[in-house]
């Protein structure tokens, strides 16, 4: 693991394997043995030391995007929840807790966190 510290190494997109290393143009990772490219999205936030964030098709979030919610979800205390399509103006990036890393309000529900994977940029 120092290894990969010092490197700034992603983690293994599929098992997200901290021991990854480089064979060439490919990374690797030895714990499942997936191999990957090192997009220049990955590059770049091994560069700056900033987190990329993505959303679910793949798509760069920036502070201040606007979202849809690809799928419904549920919420505490909501008989209804939030339902696929919504749309959700002025987003934060935020490093927050299980991977909930958009912090943003969304009318009718208040404040809330969302995950990357579940919105799309618009």
């Amino acid at each position: 693991m120092a290894e990969n510290a010092e490197n700034q190494l992603p983690p293994c997109p599929q098992c997200a394997g901290a021991y990854t290393y480089e064979m060439g143009a490919l990374l690797v990772c030895p714990e499942c043995g997936h191999e990957w490219a090192q997009t220049a999205g990955d590059a770049a936030a091994d560069a700056t030391g900033d987190k990329v964030v993505k959303d679910s098709v793949g798509n760069v979030l920036a502070d201040g995007d606007t979202v849809t919610v690809v799928k419904s979800l549920k919420v505490k205390g909501s008989p209804s929840g939030i339902k696929a399509g919504t749309k959700v103006r002025n987003i934060k990036l935020v490093d927050g807790v299980d991977g909930h890393d958009i912090d943003c309000r969304i009318e009718g529900f208040g404040n809330m966190q969302l995950k990357s994977s579940v919105v799309k940029k618009v």
